[in-house]
Formats: structure tokens, C-alpha cells, sequence
């Protein structure tokens, strides 16, 4: 089986794209989803509130609002926070494999695969292209957030020209370029 890395800076549309790969039936694993569970766990939280405190919980639950602020504004915390759900998220990640082993190749979506120097766990990479602009609306109208925090988070990403030098394939998802047609051109490189 093919292991496929699926990236893309906020905002260029990776669950999109995602959502037609699953179409052709290709099984994709979500890892900002798979994240988000792991900080319902208990031993997560408990490390989330020795390292901030209070501060980035509503109640007993972690506020993703609250902790994006905190860590999109601190490299330090930024860290810890990744060092503590990455690890995490590929022992799920390994499981899920397992499951779909019949599979000719699967897919792994994560924003921050280059960043991590993830891509070297995948056989091949595929990056989803946006334009900055674009981007940045999107992630306003999706998140109800202000440019600035937009681009806090984006300052964090490398940038797309970096992603788009890195990856074996590149999808253009601007809202022009004809994206199925991308996706089905790669499918047919993956499936011979």
C-alpha cells in the first residue's frame, strides 16, 4: 500500500480535496481530527493545565479558541502543544493503517507535514495550492477570525512556495482551476 501525506497552508481547501479522494474510495485519515479527540483524554488534559493553567479551558474541556491564541503567539508553546499531540496522533494514525491495508493507497491529511519533517513517514506528498488572499478569506469566513489572527496562524506554515517545491504532486484549488479533474489525474499515477 501507497502511504500518502496530504498538505496544505489554513485554509487552501484540504478537506475539500480529502472529501473527493474519499469519493474514488480512498480511505483518508484526518489528523487535526484524530487531535481533536486526544484532547477529550484525560492524561492530555492534565499536561495541557500543568503547562497553561486554567487559561485555556471552559470547564473541564479545552477551549480551542483560547489555546490557539495562546499558542499561535508563542513558539514555545506552539512546541510543546505539537510535541505533545503528534506522537499521539500517529500511534492512532498506525492503527488506522491496519484497517485498511487492502487499500492500493491512503492518505494522510496534516497541515503541518513539512513543518515536522513528517513527509519522510509517506511515499509520496501531495499539496494543496491556494493563493495567500484567498486563503485568508476563507479562514475569516470559516472561523469568524480577524485577518490578523489569520495571519498569526499562517506565520507559522512554511510558506507555499516551500510546500509546493517539497511535494510530488500539487492541486490548485484557487476557485479557477478545475480541481477534479487534478485529483483524478493523480489517482491514476497512484492506482496503475
Amino acid at each position: 500500500m501507497i502511504k500518502i501525506g496530504l498538505t496544505g497552508n489554513i485554509g487552501s481547501g484540504k478537506s475539500t480535496v480529502c472529501k473527493i479522494f474519499e469519493l474514488l474510495d480512498v480511505p483518508v485519515f484526518y489528523s487535526d481530527l484524530e487531535a481533536k479527540k486526544l484532547y477529550k483524554r484525560n492524561d492530555v488534559k492534565l499536561q495541557l493545565k500543568h503547562q497553561f493553567g486554567k487559561a485555556v479551558f471552559k470547564g473541564s474541556e479545552v477551549d480551542f479558541k483560547k489555546l490557539a491564541s495562546v499558542i499561535f503567539s508563542n513558539k514555545a508553546s506552539l512546541d510543546f502543544v505539537n510535541n505533545l499531540i503528534h506522537p499521539l496522533v500517529f500511534e492512532a494514525y498506525g492503527k488506522w493503517l491496519d484497517n485498511h491495508s487492502d487499500s492500493s493507497y491512503t492518505i494522510h491529511e496534516s497541515a503541518i507535514l513539512f513543518e515536522h519533517h513528517l513527509e519522510k513517514r509517506f511515499d509520496k506528498t501531495i499539496v494543496v495550492y491556494c493563493p495567500e488572499e484567498i486563503r485568508i478569506q476563507r479562514v475569516i469566513q470559516r472561523d469568524h477570525v480577524s485577518p490578523e489572527e489569520v495571519k498569526k496562524r499562517i506565520s507559522n506554515q512554511l510558506s507555499d512556495y516551500l510546500k509546493n517545491e517539497k511535494a510530488d504532486f500539487v492541486v490548485t484549488n484557487d476557485g479557477i482551476s478545475m480541481v477534479i479533474p487534478q485529483i483524478m489525474e493523480i489517482n491514476g499515477l497512484l492506482t496503475r
